[in-house]
């Protein structure tokens, strides 16, 4: 059985030495070990994953152990993973059907090694790409006058799914505050534009009005304030005077896919960690 091991606290003298001891002791093989030691505010970040021989780990009493022994001694935040167990992520799409392509397909051919129990979307353009694959397709209007209700409709899904994390693939809703209150750090946003520089309804527009040389994406999780949550993933992509509006968006598009795949992969592979509404992404 493979594990991973995610944990952060203040940092110390020992910890390192302690966990790996630790692990060893419960017959675990470590085989990838990454830490980070943020300076400026004394906190330790480490990523771990152990490999336990068949029938060796018994989850339940590992955990009351290591918190007894480590967490409790560090004042440690931390969680544990087991990786044969695959999480489960919900797509939110409205109409626009490029990063909904891309990771429909990227699942299909097993990149994503995640379940996907359903999408949903506020329009039904997209029903059809979605059957193409035999997942679920759910339609939730949320309009304004409708947005109390659609929220408890998604709300009712995601638990009777037991859902992990979601994924807005160019979901042009506002989330609503119950919904990050209960995937706090689990909600992944596309956003189409470098941020926080040209954040806005038309980023391309207004790139293309100041002349830039580069244009981006930007993959983050949602916060109540929109547009400002930790940032997972970005990319850039050169331009120039030569190009048009909608070379803009097209290059856009293609940057806005692959951002995405790679913040979705990321958090598949429990690589990433928030901190003061920063990340520590691990390698």
């Amino acid at each position: 059985m493979k594990t991973t091991i995610l944990i952060h606290c203040k940092d110390r003298s020992g910890i390192i030495s302690a966990i790996t001891s630790f692990i060893h002791s419960k017959g675990g093989n470590i085989v990838y070990l990454d830490q980070h030691v943020d300076m400026e505010a004394d906190v330790f970040f480490m990523r771990l994953e152990s490999d336990f021989k068949t029938g060796s780990l018994h989850i339940d009493n590992f955990k009351k152990e290591f918190q007894t022994k480590l967490a409790d001694l560090y004042q440690m935040k931390w969680s544990l993973h087991q990786d044969d167990i695959k999480p489960k992520m919900a797509i939110f799409v409205s109409k626009y059907n490029h990063c909904l392509y891309d990771l429909l397909s990227r699942f299909k051919s097993e990149e994503l090694n995640a379940e996907i129990p359903f999408v949903i979307s506020n329009h039904r353009d997209l029903e059809d790409i979605v059957n193409q694959f035999d997942i679920p397709f759910y339609h939730i209007p949320f309009t304004k006058d409708l947005k109390e209700e659609g929220e408890i409709q998604q709300l009712a899904l995601l638990k009777s799914h037991n859902v992990d994390f979601i994924v807005l693939a160019r979901y042009m809703q506002i989330i609503t505050p119950s919904l990050i209150a209960e995937f706090p750090n689990k909600i992944i946003n596309i956003h189409h534009s470098f941020l926080p520089a040209f954040a806005g309804a038309k980023p391309y527009h207004a790139a293309f009005e100041r002349g830039v040389k580069i244009i981006g994406a930007t993959s983050h999780y949602i916060t109540e304030e929109l547009d400002a949550g930790p940032i997972i993933e970005q990319d850039v992509t050169t331009v120039s005077h030569s190009h048009t509006i909608k070379d803009f968006i097209l290059k856009g598009r293609d940057l806005e896919k692959i951002v995405l795949s790679r913040a979705v992969n990321l958090h598949i592979q429990r690589k990433t960690m928030v901190y003061n509404n920063k990340t520590v992404i691990f390698s």
